[in-house]
């Protein structure tokens, strides 16, 4: 699998501090920020600092360190947003999975009852 990185990517401009974000958290290895088109009352994207394309690519070629600092910031993210009652976490991959940035990215979406992800 090639796993090349475009750094023109929006979410590289927002790392560079080229576009502006609404951040929620941000630690050595991650920055969580409001999505600009919420689909729920807490909707957050959680994205590693590193060129990770996918989250199998994060999964696969992240170091351990890198790897702790984003889920912790993911757990920073659930306990700040108030999402105790629930959440569901997101991670579009690839053509098939409809990934529209190609950075990996976790979208947190909460703050109401969610539904069935899949109705097939």
């Amino acid at each position: 699998m090639d796993f090349a990185y475009d750094d023109q990517n929006i979410f590289a401009k927002i790392l560079r501090g080229e576009i502006p974000n609404d951040t929620v958290f941000e630690n050595d290895h991650a920055l969580a920020f409001r999505d600009i088109q919420p689909q729920a009352p807490v909707h957050v994207l959680v994205i590693p600092k590193g060129p990770y394309v996918s989250m199998d690519h994060f999964a696969r070629d992240a170091s351990a360190e890198e790897q702790a600092g984003f889920f912790a910031a993911v757990a920073a993210v659930c306990d700040s947003e108030g999402v105790e009652d629930g959440f569901r976490a997101i991670s579009n991959t690839r053509a098939h999975g409809v990934q529209e940035v190609p950075h990996f990215h976790l979208h947190i979406l909460g703050g109401r009852p969610m539904g069935r992800m899949l109705s097939n």
